[in-house]
């Protein structure tokens, strides 16, 4: 009972409560759903808890996507969203609280997780199981989080949140 409850736990919160398994685009939906669980994490502890969220969700995602892939006997299965969850975060972590650093937070993160460009591309080929699936999503959002505040500073705020 406690190993068929993990294996469910594990791709409940793999798939990101499901939203993994949406059939078009999993990983953009994932991302998606991460800047909207974002803004009420912003909303009531601010940088600092998304930060704790965004290491939180990196550290748990390696186990948990492992033992979701083993589950789903695939290899890095796109229904798997909780590294998107991760690097989409850690993307947010320098954006103002308006719809345009979060747009470009989005955007870029997407970006780079889908290009895969040099240090992404190397995590996604070389690291395996669990900390393949979560390490290029954590350096993409790494690198969309250096374009957001590379930029922020000259976009005007079209709606702010807070």
């Amino acid at each position: 009972m406690i190993n068929t409850l993990g294996t469910r736990l594990s791709v409940i919160l793999a798939t990101w409560f499901g939203v993994g398994r949406i059939p078009v685009a999993p990983g953009t939906f994932g991302s998606l759903a991460a800047v909207v669980c974002a803004v009420p994490l912003i909303g009531l502890g601010g940088t600092p808890a998304l930060a704790f969220a965004a290491a939180f969700v990196s550290l748990l995602g390696i186990p948990i996507s492992s033992h979701a892939e083993k589950t789903m006997q695939r290899k890095d299965p796109g229904c798997i969203v909780i590294d998107e969850v991760a690097g989409q975060w850690i993307a947010l972590l320098p954006a103002a609280p308006n719809l345009t650093s979060y747009a470009i937070a989005f955007t870029a993160f997407r970006t780079f997780d889908i290009l895969k460009p040099g240090p992404v591309g190397w995590a996604d080929r070389s690291l395996g199981k669990g900390l393949g699936i979560m390490a290029d999503d954590i350096i993409a959002g790494g690198l969309a989080a250096a374009v957001v505040a590379l930029l922020g500073p000259f976009l005007p705020p079209i709606i702010r949140f807070f």
